[in-house]
């Protein structure tokens, strides 16, 4: 059986669901909600005195925790709602069930404990929950399920399809430098437990060359022992002396420079230094990661007179047993740390080694996820590897490789070509390649794909690699029927004649000739209208982005995304930069005749609806048309407050400017730095960039930023006889040289 999990109610919720019953509207009850920080209750905010809530809250807590306050003391809805929550926060709000735990028995559970139903799974769920399951004596196992084991899977299959090759990931070997390679550069995106920022960093610095080094950052990098890690990776390059408090200590702390990291080398030096039995051994691991300390008390003496015994100085084991408590609460485990290290290693083999072929699995498993989707196709560009749009042709239902190396979009991507589709496209393709649409439609089964799956293969460029482009497919000639409706119904006599199967009177098969409706001659759309229809099929933009043009000029002069607005709060008092597409814009009239308008703006990551209202409207409204590329300069103000109720509105926003983005990298470059190393300093690199800057001159500043690694010495220094023209062809310039610069 299951193990059931009882949810309770916490702060936040406690407010919302108060309101809902209360009828509060939802806005007040979102407002109040937001006051409450995180992890927070309410019981412990109205417990607190003046001076322990200034001791408990930042300073950016403690105006809305004393707003909160305020709130409850009034006599209007919202003051009720807090009252009651706080009665209600705690409750029992839901079940659930545990996310991996499973109850074994020996005989019918129902002999050993009460059990329930649940809609979510097939097996009965016990109803004691998971720290009462394990007091009452039952076996409890966890059984975890991930991803990235599908992921893997999915690798090894399309290597096979492609290469021929048979991989077994469970003897890939551990001494692949290629492997190392990776970790060393931080390039971990898609690893399992190594891909986040601060993992990155600190592979980077690491350089690991072992799997054990591995093993020992997976378990560090958790709260707590991440203190450790600088210390590690110094002993690692010989920067830190390794000392051990006693000698014996080195054999089983030699693998980790001398820090203690995983419970199993507590258990191992425990058994070493005092004689510890197996069993006592896990007794105190167990007591010291959940802090028992009536049952570390009793094993301290034990310890002490046991080692003392052996010739063990008292006062070291002292301090040894003294380091133990404070370390072994976040210890974490070296079975499971080996085991996530094993698994981003296998990963990290299959991406060094099969680089395409581990992007397309990653991406498969991403598909449903259209932010992920979007995030891994980046990387695949930073990789250098092409990813491609889906091709009738070449294309499965998940992604795959294709001969030239390229990564091929899944045809299960697109919205409305369901898996019934894509099968009979693959299966009919095994006959040869498809020459034409109409080649296509008279092959498949058209019960299959259906016109939705037709239209949307077409928008999504399905059938690009045709000599028809897809203005030509969706042209109408008048009659109220596109161009591919006219071949799906070809496709569809045709196929009614096969299958009749006239004979002649002579007993020769009949051929009858259905003649190919005409392909229309007609101009091809632009670029913004193909990436806007494959947005609205896939979710993404395949062949390019609208604002690839512009990636200079929101990296440099941007310094927030369009995401960031949905947390406002953060920028109050400032002015913030974004560039984006305009995706949507209505304008509207207030009542009083004023003109204002809700405008969509869309960059890399996310989108965000604007409202821009009075002056503000009148000046820049001639910005706002759709597919325009835009750069706003914002200024962030505090919400109104409400005099009757107290009450805060939504930050509020100024627009100070607003220009094309086209224009942007011409008025707002003023100066461009070049940053250099020393080492690089070779007469063919200098006389590369004087070419550079004479071909390019202008009005803008150049400045030089001169580095030395090994002393740390840094010089800037701005050139008094060059000026130069900023513009892309001479950023586009420098980045093929690789040479570092910085914008203003």
């Amino acid at each position: 059986a299951q193990i059931i999990t009882y949810g309770t109610m916490a702060a936040k919720s406690s407010i919302r669901d108060t309101a809902r019953v209360l009828d509060l509207p939802l806005n007040d009850a979102d407002r109040i909600a937001k006051l409450i920080p995180n992890m927070t209750k309410l019981n412990k905010i109205f417990g607190m005195d003046d001076k322990a809530l200034r001791s408990k809250f930042r300073s950016d807590e403690l105006p809305k925790v004393n707003e909160l306050i305020t709130l409850s003391q009034g006599d209007d809805l919202g003051a009720q709602t807090i009252n009651q929550a706080k009665v209600l926060e705690g409750s029992v709000r839901n079940t659930g069930i545990h996310a991996c735990g499973v109850i074994i028995t020996p005989d019918d559970i129902t002999n050993f404990v009460p059990i329930a139903t649940a809609k979510d799974s097939d097996l009965y769920v016990t109803q004691f929950d998971n720290s009462v399951v394990e007091s009452a004596g039952l076996l409890k196992m966890d059984f975890l399920g991930l991803k990235t084991l599908t992921l893997i899977k999915d690798t090894v299959k399309i290597v096979k399809h492609k290469h021929g090759v048979e991989l077994d990931p469970d003897n890939f070997p551990l001494d692949d430098e290629k492997t190392y390679e990776l970790f060393q550069r931080g390039d971990t995106v898609g690893f399992f437990q190594y891909e986040s920022a601060g993992m990155q960093k600190h592979m980077k610095d690491l350089k690991p060359t072992v799997f054990a080094d591995l093993i020992a950052m997976n378990a560090l990098y958790r709260p707590g022992p991440m203190e450790y890690i600088p210390s590690f990776i110094r002993r690692k390059h010989g920067e830190e002396e390794i000392e051990y408090d006693l000698p014996a200590m080195e054999e089983y702390l030699k693998e980790t420079y001398g820090i203690t990291v995983y419970q199993e080398q507590v258990m191992l030096l425990s058994q070493k230094l005092a004689g510890f039995t197996k069993g006592e051994a896990d007794v105190l691991r167990k007591a010291m990661g959940k802090k028992q300390k009536v049952v570390l008390d009793k094993m301290k003496p034990k310890f002490l007179d046991q080692a003392g015994a052996k010739g063990h100085d008292v006062e070291k084991l002292n301090k040894i047993w003294k380091d133990w408590e404070a370390f072994a609460s976040y210890a974490f485990n070296k079975s499971h740390s080996t085991c996530y290290a094993w698994i981003a290693y296998q990963t990290a083999y299959l991406k060094a080694h099969y680089p395409a072929e581990y992007m397309a699995a990653v991406l498969s498993n991403n598909m449903s996820d259209i932010k992920q989707v979007t995030f891994f196709m980046e990387e695949c560009k930073r990789m250098g590897l092409e990813v491609l749009g889906p091709d009738v042709n070449e294309s499965f239902y998940k992604f795959t490789v294709n001969n030239e190396g390229a990564v091929r979009f899944g045809m299960g991507a697109i919205k409305g070509v369901g898996g019934n589709a894509v099968a009979t496209i693959v299966e009919h393709r095994k006959d040869g390649k498809y020459k034409s649409i109409f080649d296509l439609a008279k092959r498949i089964d058209l019960r299959a794909a259906n016109k939705k799956a037709f239209e949307n293969l077409v928008l999504a460029g399905g059938f690009d690699s045709f000599d028809t482009h897809r203005a030509q497919y969706m042209h109408d000639d008048g009659n109220g029927v596109l161009f591919f409706e006219k071949v799906l119904r070809y496709a569809a006599k045709y196929q009614e004649s096969q299958n009749s199967s006239q004979v002649s009177l002579f007993g020769d098969a009949s051929e009858v000739q259905i003649p190919e409706p005409e392909v229309p001659p007609c101009e091809e759309w632009g670029t913004m209208k193909k990436l806007k229809q494959e947005k609205e099929v896939v979710g993404v933009y395949i062949s390019g982005h609208p604002l690839d043009d512009f990636k200079t000029e929101i990296e440099n002069f941007c310094n927030v995304k369009v995401s960031d607005f949905y947390t406002m709060e953060r920028f109050i008092n400032r002015e913030v930069c974004f560039g984006g597409v305009v995706t949507e814009v209505q304008h509207r009239e207030s009542k009083a005749g004023k003109g204002w308008a809700i405008f969509t703006v869309e960059d890399y990551t996310d989108s965000f609806e604007f409202k821009i209202f009075g002056e503000d409207y009148l000046k820049w409204r001639h910005f706002l048309v759709p597919n325009s590329f835009v750069y706003a300069r914002v200024f962030i103000k505090d919400g109104w407050v409400n005099r009757e109720t107290g009450k805060k509105s939504d930050p509020r926003m100024q627009y100070n400017h607003f220009a094309m983005l086209q224009d942007v990298m011409e008025h707002q470059a003023k100066k461009l730095t070049i940053q250099l190393s020393i080492d690089e300093l070779q007469e063919k690199r200098i006389k590369l960039l004087k070419n550079l800057f004479k071909s390019h001159k202008g009005d803008a500043q150049l400045h030089f930023t001169m580095y030395d690694r090994a002393d740390k010495v840094k010089l800037n220094m701005p050139s008094r006889k060059h000026k130069v023209s900023i513009s892309k062809e001479l950023l586009e310039a420098l980045r093929d040289e690789e040479v570092p610069f910085k914008l203003n």
